[in-house]
C-alpha cells in the first residue's frame, strides 16, 4: 500500500463540553483517491478534518495517514505530509505579508532559501495570487484570502491535500483555479464540500455522513441523491 493514505478506525471523539462529535467513523481513502465528504452542517465533516493532522486526536479509535499513527508525538511528521485549507482562511493567516505567510512552512521544513523562493513564486502563480507578495493578508477580499491560503498549502508539495469548502467565498474565475490545483494534484484529496458540481466533476468517491458516523460510503453519483434527501 502506498503511504499516501487516509485511516479512520472506529473513530470517536468528544470536545471538552462532553459533545460527542465522532461516533464511531471508519473509512480508507488509497493513494491517488479523490474523496468528497458529504454532509449537513454539524454532521462531523469538519472535525474529521482536523483529525488528519493531529489538530485533533481521538478519544480512542485511530488515525493513520500513510502508515504513522496520528499522536501527539507524530502530529508535526503528520503536517508536513497532510496539507489543510481551513474553511475560514483567517485561521490559517497570520504573516504581516502574503509572501511571508506562504514562505512559513517552507521556511520551518528547513528548506534552503532558493528553494523557498522558488515553492513560492511557483505556490502563487498555481492560486492564482501572484503580485500580491507585499500585501497584508487583513487587506485582502475573503476570496483572495482563500487563494492565499490555498497557496499556503502548495508550498509545503503535501503528500495529502484536505479541504474544508475549498470553493467557498471564491468567484467563478478563482474557483475554476481551485478546480484545477485538485484535478492536477496527483496523490490524495479528502474534500469536505456542500459544491456539488466540485463533488460530480472531481471525486469519483464520496463519504457521506450524518451526526458523526458514515451513513453512506460509494460513488458519488450514488451518494449525492442520498445527500440531498437530508434537506427533504
Amino acid at each position: 500500500m502506498s503511504h499516501h493514505y487516509i485511516k479512520f478506525d472506529n473513530v470517536h471523539f468528544s470536545y471538552s463540553n462532553g459533545y460527542e462529535a465522532l461516533k464511531g467513523i471508519s473509512f480508507l481513502i488509497t493513494h491517488g483517491e479523490k474523496v468528497a465528504l458529504l454532509g449537513l452542517n454539524g454532521a462531523g465533516k469538519s472535525t474529521v478534518l482536523l483529525h488528519t493532522n493531529g489538530l485533533l486526536l481521538p478519544t480512542s479509535g485511530e488515525v493513520n495517514i500513510g502508515g504513522i499513527p496520528v499522536t501527539k508525538k507524530t502530529a508535526s511528521a503528520v503536517r508536513r505530509a497532510v496539507g489543510m485549507l481551513f474553511q475560514n482562511p483567517d485561521d490559517q493567516l497570520f504573516m504581516p505579508t502574503v509572501e511571508e505567510d506562504v514562505a512559513f512552512g517552507p521556511l520551518n521544513m528547513g528548506l534552503e532559501k532558493d528553494e523557498v523562493r522558488r515553492r513560492v513564486a511557483e505556490a502563487m502563480e498555481r492560486a492564482g495570487v501572484a503580485g500580491l507578495e507585499k500585501r497584508a493578508p487583513f487587506q485582502l477580499s475573503g476570496g483572495q484570502k482563500k487563494s492565499v491560503a490555498l497557496a499556503t498549502i502548495l508550498s509545503m508539495e503535501p503528500d495529502i491535500l484536505v479541504m474544508d469548502e475549498p470553493t467557498s467565498q471564491l468567484d467563478l474565475v478563482a474557483r475554476r483555479r481551485v478546480v484545477d490545483v485538485i484535478a492536477s494534484f496527483s496523490h490524495t484529496c479528502l474534500i469536505a464540500t456542500h459544491d456539488l458540481d466540485l463533488a460530480r466533476d472531481l471525486c469519483p468517491r464520496s463519504i457521506l455522513i450524518a451526526d458523526g458516523r458514515v451513513t453512506a460510503d460509494g460513488p458519488t453519483s450514488d451518494i449525492i441523491p442520498l445527500f440531498i434527501s437530508q434537506y427533504s
